[in-house]
């Protein structure tokens, strides 16, 4: 804490009790209207400036706006600050800069009683708090059920019409949820074209921010920040509209499997093959991608992307709400429908690829009509299948440099350990057994993997990746007959 170096008499003369009654009298009455009119009275009092800065939200009150970045600098690093007064005031740090003529008593009197008028109010927010969480949860839970005029009316009937939501998980999502709380100061009055919902639902954190169509990042910067704090991981998804809470709250999970220590928060549209995707043809990778789509309703089709993002059937029924048994018979009568083996790898990896393909232009499906080209006469005779793409469709130029950029370079053991694996899918003892070595030393193996490709193997989409540019770029079999062997134990022949 520092003081503020000045001394001496204020320009009427030296500071007295009376001045601090006086002074005692107007923060209390500004403290009862709230903590934007207490801030903005003590910077009037000691003729400066006064922030309360917060360690996450940054600038809770500023008077005048234009001192934000000063008061928040002040706070972090107050040795800079030797003309100001920092205090400790409800959770985050009160800091006013006063001008060169006010006496330091004054200074420090006010200091002291802004300080402890904000405690008053956070601990008056603090007995609130646990039935306005309440609220929030319940308000979280009509959103999920489809209730989003009811919750619209409850926010006080603004336009609102979408939502961003994010997931958060970790040890210390508690105390995550009280930080975030505080930061974001959530209110059901409309301010701001936006309105904030926080709730603690099945040990997740869950934040809807609910706007007008436009999202300007304050919450994702708030979010971004509690969870390397707390060394939470997040999944965000949206903006959606309300109507699709629910596609929103399953989609923000599914992020979640891919975020890591290195990369906390993840977007909903960052993951299900983003890089290979815009690189195969447009045209007849769309028109594929509805013709073999087609016997799926949109709500199987988003089961089996959430399957296909988190990796597996647990996974998605987490994510999705649903019991294992529930999401194993849908993907049964999806794999039905498809006519297709969901059990190989490769037909995921093609699903995924068609799950997150373009819709066709409809100057793509005339041409398509009007033409004997291969992809129109997949499509109209009903012939597309999940096995097999449309030919040439990564025979590119393009597609192998990508497919060879990420794969080229491991060695042969580690690229039939790793394609076996992938077969798998991720299961380390089947694939450990197949190639004849020690679950250990495919571990390893698949550590190095890693390394050398510089991806996260526990990400589902990332792993459909790799399979597809393995088998770009397959000279061999990749079998594990062909493994080398050195003998022993470890590397025993089959």
């Amino acid at each position: 804490m520092m003081g503020t170096g000045t001394t001496g008499h204020g320009p009427n003369g030296p500071w007295d009790a009376r001045d601090g009654r006086d002074t005692t009298g107007r923060l209390l009455r500004a403290a009862t209207g709230s903590g934007a009119r207490l801030i903005a009275e003590a910077a009037t009092l000691v003729q400066g400036w006064a922030v309360l800065a917060d360690p996450i939200a940054g600038a809770v009150y500023s008077a005048p706006a234009a001192a934000a970045a000063d008061g928040v600098h002040a706070a972090a690093a107050p040795h800079d600050h030797p003309y100001s007064v920092q205090l400790p005031a409800a959770g985050a740090v009160l800091v006013l800069a006063p001008a060169p003529a006010t006496p330091a008593e004054h200074t420090g009197h006010v200091a002291a009683t802004t300080a402890a008028l904000l405690e008053v109010r956070g601990q008056r927010a603090a007995e609130l708090r646990g039935e306005q969480m309440r609220l929030h949860t319940t308000l979280l839970r009509l959103l999920l059920a489809g209730h989003a005029d009811a919750v619209v009316d409850a926010l006080g009937g603004g336009a609102y019409t979408h939502v961003t939501v994010y997931r958060l998980t970790g040890e210390d999502t508690p105390a995550a949820h009280q930080v975030l709380w505080r930061a974001v100061r959530p209110t059901l009055t409309p301010h701001a074209d936006a309105c904030t919902l926080l709730g603690r639902l099945d040990g997740e954190l869950v934040v809807a921010e609910v706007h007008r169509g436009s999202d300007d990042g304050r919450i994702l910067r708030l979010v971004s920040r509690v969870c390397e704090r707390h060394g939470l991981l997040a999944g965000m998804a949206g903006p959606l509209p309300l109507a699709e809470m629910s596609t929103a709250y399953c989609d923000a999970a599914a992020a979640r499997h891919s975020a890591t220590p290195a990369h906390r928060i993840v977007p909903a549209d960052a993951i299900g093959a983003p890089r290979l995707a815009p690189l195969l043809p447009a045209a007849p990778y769309a028109r594929w991608a509805a013709a073999v789509l087609r016997p799926l309703d949109p709500a199987q089709q988003h089961l089996l992307l959430v399957w296909l993002r988190t990796g597996s059937k647990p996974s998605a029924a987490e994510a999705l709400g649903l019991s294992a048994g529930t999401v194993r018979a849908r993907i049964r009568e999806a794999a039905r429908l498809l006519d297709a083996d969901l059990e190989d790898a490769t037909v995921r990896a093609h699903l995924l690829l068609a799950l997150r393909a373009p819709a066709p232009s409809d100057s793509d499906a005339a041409a398509a009509s009007g033409s004997g080209s291969d992809e129109a006469a997949l499509r109209n005779a009903g012939e597309a299948r999940l096995e097999a793409l449309p030919g040439g469709i990564l025979d590119t130029g393009a597609v192998r440099a990508w497919a060879g950029g990420l794969v080229d370079g491991l060695e042969p053991r580690l690229r039939i350990a790793l394609t076996c694996w992938l077969r798998h899918h991720a299961r380390t003892a089947p694939a450990a057994t197949e190639l004849h070595v020690h679950r250990t030393t495919l571990t390893t193996w698949l550590h190095q993997c890693a390394d050398h490709l510089a991806q996260n193997l526990a990400d589902a989409t990332v792993r459909a990746e790799i399979h597809l540019a393995l088998r770009i770029t397959r000279c061999g079999r990749d079998a594990p007959a062909d493994l080398p062997r050195r003998g022993g134990r470890t590397y025993r022949r089959a």
